[in-house]
């Protein structure tokens, strides 16, 4: 297992099947909508959220993260040419190029059912996290994860200087950069 930089920039993904695993793992990429995706995908790791079909002993937690290696975008019918037809064949999709995925020291749990569509981290945090609230940002962390977020829009063209203010952000603000929604049941 290669080290990850403790202060290294992570996005939990939610990978809602087998099938996206698969393709990350053999193909090397993960796919992300354009329409719902974080304003910043250029992270230095995905980590993988595995929804509820990955069976009883692997969902509803995070078991594997991956350096990323490059993002670009296509559509969805380029990614997966055996859908053509498919509704959305013709929508605007980020391609998340990755390194191999590798195994967390632990799996990260959510105690209660969570549903995580992206959720901004460290690469500490990932790498000590039991549970997926110990993920979160808190405090003097919040603004070295701001501040890292704020770099990287900068730096893709996502943003200008003014549109993002240089103080530490408000959590509400973060939850529309990347969040974690909480469901009972």
């Amino acid at each position: 297992m290669s080290a990850i930089d403790p202060t290294s920039l992570v996005l939990v993904a939610y990978l809602p099947s087998v099938r996206d695993f698969e393709i990350a793992r053999l193909l090397g990429w993960y796919r992300i909508p354009l329409r719902t995706a974080p304003k910043v995908v250029q992270v230095d790791y995905l980590a993988f959220y595995q929804a509820g079909p990955f069976g009883e002993e692997h969902r509803w937690r995070i078991e594997t993260y991956a350096p990323v290696r490059g993002v670009e975008l296509t559509t969805r019918g380029e990614l997966l040419r055996d859908e053509p037809e498919h509704p959305r064949a013709r929508e605007e999709y980020y391609k998340v190029q990755l390194g191999p995925l590798e195994l967390l020291p632990q799996p990260i749990l959510a105690r209660n059912w969570r549903r995580i569509t992206f959720l901004y981290t460290t690469g500490e945090m990932l790498m000590r996290a039991r549970s997926v609230s110990e993920l979160a940002v808190r405090s003097e962390e919040r603004e070295v994860l701001w501040k890292t977020l704020r770099e990287r829009a900068l730096r893709a063209g996502a943003y200008q200087a003014e549109q993002l203010p240089e103080l530490p952000i408000d959590p509400a603000i973060l939850a529309l950069l990347g969040g974690l929604e909480r469901r009972n049941g």
